[in-house]
């Protein structure tokens, strides 16, 4: 996929940032209206990770750009599936929508073999918000300054140094697997409910390392509470120079991103889609919303429905590989 920043995705036009099938002209003769009452933005995790907080910036801006109240809610179980099943099942209306990540939309599907959705069949992709890196972090004063050393301690300690996840099946657990695979190493994977409590553990002593969200990991980065050890895109994120990838670290290729998205329930009219997706384009085009989400990594975010929805299928086909060689299981 080209590489491109959210504040190149600020230039999109309104025209750009429609289905093909729909014009600028067309959308403005279909005019459609909003979801009367209050709107709901999901968030399959407890408050403070990644999902949660970009889930909040798009809502921040989209309360005052449609004039109506656009709340989160909370929905934390399963890694996002709970949330996911829940969305599934609201009506098309607009009013309930949802923060949807990698992992319930891209790596659940495999992992669960009788989950409670169709990542297809189910849901209405509105629009890619952003692909951020995942950075390997300890507590400052921790066990590990590199990976090289991150390795040699798996290595010494099989199946006892502990990696947190926002829970199983989340982005941080199968980055855990790919680099297991990779590295030839075994370690213990702590699955939480959120990234908040797993943040928790980790600036407390009870775990030891997490491929967290850059999202959610920055803050603790820049208060001085954790160090960044590694990043997983296949390239240095703008906001990280210094901070190595793991491919140029000895493990060539390795690309284990977060990604988040807005979806709704499956069969939401046409243009009220292109509505939504056209107004979140303008949101991300927002200088103070362009500058956090680039704090963050975040970039290639924007573009059409369309595009979002075959960026999941691509997901789905890639995690779902490393859930097999893995041999992940629930």
């Amino acid at each position: 996929m080209q590489r491109r920043t959210f504040l190149r995705a600020g230039t999109v036009t309104l025209a750009a940032a429609l289905p093909a099938s729909l014009s600028t002209r067309s959308l403005a003769q279909e005019s459609p209206s909003l979801p009367s009452g209050p709107i709901r933005i999901v968030v399959g995790f407890s408050p403070g990770g990644g999902t949660d907080v970009m889930a909040r910036v798009a809502a921040e801006k989209l309360s005052a750009l449609w004039r109506t109240t656009v709340m989160v809610e909370n929905r934390p179980g399963a890694a996002g599936v709970v949330a996911a099943e829940y969305v599934a099942h609201q009506p098309a209306d607009g009013n309930t929508l949802m923060m949807t990540n990698i992992s319930n939309h891209a790596i659940a599907p495999s992992l669960y073999p009788k989950i409670g959705y169709s990542v297809e069949k189910d849901f209405t992709p509105i629009m890619l918000v952003g692909v951020t890196p995942n950075l390997l972090i300890c507590r400052t004063g921790g066990p590990a300054k590199t990976l090289a050393e991150v390795v040699a301690l798996c290595r010494a300690n099989p199946g006892k140094i502990t990696f947190g996840s926002s829970g199983t099946g989340a982005a941080q657990h199968l980055a855990l697997e790919m680099f297991k695979l990779r590295a030839g190493v075994d370690a213990l994977h702590v699955p939480y409910r959120g990234s908040g409590p797993l943040l928790t553990d980790l600036l407390g002593g009870q775990i030891d390392f997490s491929f967290e969200t850059m999202t959610s990991a920055t803050p603790q980065v820049q208060g001085g509470k954790a160090i960044a050890i590694a990043q997983t895109r296949p390239h240095r994120a703008g906001a990280y120079p210094n901070v190595p990838t793991v491919a140029e670290s000895g493990y060539p290729g390795f690309d284990a991103a977060t990604w988040y998205g807005l979806v709704g329930p499956a069969r939401m009219s046409v243009p009220l889609v292109a509505r939504m997706n056209a107004d979140l384009n303008r949101v991300m085009a927002m200088p103070d919303v362009v500058a956090k989400l680039q704090g963050f990594g975040a970039e290639d975010g924007g573009g059409t429905s369309a595009r979002f929805a075959e960026f999941i299928t691509t997901e789905r086909v890639k995690w779902a590989r490393v859930v097999k060689d893995a041999n992940v299981k629930v």
